[in-house]
């Protein structure tokens, strides 16, 4: 839900980031995860729900450009529809994602290769996307 807020906030112009600084923080916060899902030991979840919303709060900046790029943003009430329209889709993506997968993970996490590899190398991979388009986004510019 944090991604709502700054969805919102971008949209009407009240926060006003470089696309290029959103891009890049939004890579690193895959390329981090897909480390910090590899290196974490596992019960040590402490803090991951205020990291899950600092990344929202990134993601959603990352949302918001999308809007802007269709011409819809700092329109007052005539973006709200669109707004509301475009981050309903959003949830119900997580959550059609969510209903789908989370299950299935579920059921795979109680086999043992699931757990040695098949969530590293995933991870790896996670991570490795996130890096290339860090590079993409910083360096490479």
């Amino acid at each position: 839900m944090a991604h709502s807020l700054t969805l919102a906030l971008s949209t009407f112009g009240v926060v006003d980031l470089p696309s290029r600084f959103i891009e890049a923080t939004i890579a690193a916060s895959i390329l981090f995860v897909g480390i910090e899902n590899i290196v974490r030991r596992d019960g040590i979840l402490r803090g991951r729900w205020l990291l899950t919303f600092v990344f929202g709060l990134i993601h959603g900046l990352g949302f918001a450009s999308v809007l802007h790029e269709m011409g819809i943003s700092k329109e007052g009430l005539g973006a709200v529809i669109p707004l509301v329209a475009f981050n309903s889709g959003i949830e119900a993506g997580q959550l059609v994602i969510a209903v789908i997968v989370l299950p299935i993970i579920w059921q795979l996490r109680r086999r043992p290769i699931f757990l040695r590899f098949v969530v590293p190398v995933f991870s790896l991979l996670v991570a490795a996307a996130g890096a290339f388009w860090l590079l993409e986004r910083t360096l490479l510019r």
